[in-house]
């Protein structure tokens, strides 16, 4: 094979990679005839002032929920901050290290995703421990070295101040301390977009709530990759 035949080859792969999602998001949407719909955004919604025209109805503009600004630190005592994420899309969850079972199920669940996702550039893996006393990064590098390897799942610490109201107003999901060494922490998972808006809500420990944030992940891409390649005149 010569060097031009080689790069048609990878110019095609790489033409496949970026059309197939975005033609499956065509196929569920336009064609599917509302047998999967665009993920919905949550939390609390404004009506803005403004608004736009649709087929000749004016519509008023929502304004969704977006997650606050944070400053916490990963594995690596790197700064981790909302900024960390500009233009990608992420999926976020809260454990502790000395978790009973649960947690434990819950980031091997996402662990076998996070390999899947291991080449994607576009999307990241966060882990917030909602016990930061005893989960430094020091603690939290041991925990991540027993799964994914990849660099796209960071497992992030700080103030508890920060963690449990990043919890409750950003993420919208229970993380507290229940005294002595117990805490209150869900087993969901968040999809958030580029835009910092959340767009689903997955049990970790669940295989078929799992599966279907693999897929949603992938409507995810495929919407944004739709705003790239098509952007507002």
């Amino acid at each position: 094979m010569n060097k031009t035949s080689a790069t048609v080859k990878k110019v095609m792969i790489l033409v496949l990679i970026l059309a197939v999602p975005g033609f499956l998001y065509y196929l569920l949407t336009a064609k599917g005839k509302n047998r999967y719909k665009p993920l919905p955004f949550y939390g609390p919604k404004i009506v803005a002032k403004t608004g736009h025209k649709f087929h000749g109805t004016y519509i008023p503009d929502t304004i969704y929920h977006k997650l606050p600004d944070f400053n916490l630190v990963d594995q690596s005592n790197q700064p981790v901050s909302l900024k960390s994420f500009d233009n990608k899309i992420f999926v976020a969850g809260f454990f502790y290290t000395h978790c009973p079972s649960i947690c434990d199920q819950v980031n091997s669940n996402l662990d076998s995703l996070v390999k899947g996702y291991a080449h994607n550039k576009m999307l990241h893996f966060v882990s917030i421990t909602v016990d930061p006393m005893h989960d430094s990064p020091a603690v939290l590098k041991t925990y991540a070295s027993k799964l994914a390897s990849s660099a796209k799942w960071q497992f992030l610490t700080g103030d508890t101040a920060t963690i449990y109201n990043l919890a409750a107003r950003g993420f919208l999901v229970n993380a507290a301390h229940a005294g002595n060494n117990e805490f209150v922490v869900d087993d969901k998972l968040v999809l958030i977009d580029a835009e910092k808006r959340i767009r689903g809500y997955y049990s970790g420990t669940s295989i078929t709530d799992m599966n279907r944030l693999n897929d949603e992940i992938k409507v995810l891409i495929a919407e944004e990759l739709r705003k790239i390649k098509a952007p507002e005149l």
